[in-house]
């Protein structure tokens, strides 16, 4: 088998690359920057050179491969999703995993531009699994620096549950879609193994490093003003203060058992996660 992995540096896309390589196997990967993929995976990948969002780059990438990672940053998502399916079918692709958001059904979020993406992956014919995440526990790590300095985390998520997922998860899902014919045609809703809280987080978190910490509720407002102050862009700001709201308002509560049924496994839990990344709060 032939594979083509993009985002192969990013959270999901290097864990991707890195069970492939302890597989045997030698995946392609598609980067902007070839010396940023060389330094980390040395000459044990493929390295194509380009950018997904150009059909010249795509098609030069995707030549005999038989199965595409599909990882898609949040800008110009639909647009990129759109020519890499486009090529992937115009190459004879088997079968194509995207990484999409549980937050399509609910139409909030990311969920919106995922829900082009997989409509362009569909249209496009190429046989298909989505792997529908919910939100990182790496973006905890957006904390650390008010943890650090003030020992506080602000978000208007107030006590909403949500069901963090570790990549790790992601990956592993990703991979075992990739590398069998199981899961052809179907998505796959990916979450932790319990509803969390972020201030029940946040006392993990605190209990680990042994610091107390505290955790204030925001308005939507209050947010979008801590979010602009952190450099996010526009449509990322609407887009998280709109995942904010419905984790406050308890629309996020769902847990799947996907991970457990495709890995056979339990999902990685929250506590192991801060244990990993303990060093980053201190």
């Amino acid at each position: 088998m032939n594979y083509l992995i993009t985002g192969p540096t990013g959270n999901i896309g290097s864990l991707v690359v890195k069970r492939l390589l302890d597989r045997g196997e030698r995946p392609r990967v598609l980067v902007r920057d070839a010396q940023k993929a060389r330094s980390r995976f040395g000459d044990r990948v493929d390295i194509f050179a380009g950018d997904f969002s150009n059909a010249t780059s795509m098609t030069e990438a995707l030549s005999g491969v038989d199965a595409f990672l599909l990882v898609s940053s949040v800008d110009d998502l639909v647009a990129r999703d759109e020519v890499a399916a486009k090529a992937a079918k115009a190459a004879g692709v088997k079968h194509l995993v995207k990484i999409s958001s549980i937050y399509v059904p609910q139409k909030i979020g990311t969920g919106p531009w995922h829900a082009r993406g997989e409509a362009a992956v569909r249209a496009s014919g190429v046989p298909f699994t989505f792997v529908r995440s919910s939100g990182f526990m790496e973006n905890c790590l957006w904390w650390a620096s008010s943890i650090r300095s003030e020992g506080v985390v602000r978000s208007s998520a107030s006590d909403g549950k949500t069901p963090v997922i570790h990549t790790a998860d992601i990956a592993d899902v990703a991979v075992k879609a990739l590398t069998t014919q199981a899961y052809i045609g179907q998505t796959l809703p990916v979450t932790g193994p319990e509803l969390l809280s972020y201030p029940e987080m946040v006392r993990k978190i605190a209990a680990v490093i042994g610091k107390p910490l505290r955790f204030e509720a925001l308005s939507d407002e209050e947010e979008r003003r801590q979010l602009v102050a952190r450099n996010r862009p526009p449509h990322m700001v609407d887009a998280l203060v709109a995942v904010f709201r419905a984790t406050r308002e308890g629309r996020l509560a769902m847990l799947t058992d996907t991970v457990e049924r495709v890995l056979g496994r339990k999902p990685i839990s929250f506590d192991r996660w801060v244990e990993e990344h303990a060093a980053v709060f201190q």
